[in-house]
């Protein structure tokens, strides 16, 4: 298990360095390096989500089970 999730937090990283990217200076880096319409784009854009999603519900599962307190935000 530990192996799924260092791969879905890399993926997850991936993600978000495309967001920002994408956000600062609208340069898609997926779409740059699989092309437009590509299927491979497609693939890691849904490997993406997927790890999105394993890497919440892991959260929470831990949260869930008291095994990580959520973080509190000092005022």
């Amino acid at each position: 298990m530990r192996i799924v999730s260092l791969v879905s937090f890399f993926l997850m990283v991936i993600g978000a360095v495309n967001w920002l990217l994408v956000g600062v200076s609208r340069f898609d880096l997926v779409r740059w390096a699989l092309g437009r319409r590509s299927l491979l784009g497609r693939i890691v854009y849904s490997l993406v989500g997927v790890a999105g999603v394993t890497q919440l519900s892991t959260y929470i599962w831990n949260t869930v089970r008291g095994k990580k307190k959520p973080s509190a935000v000092a005022v």
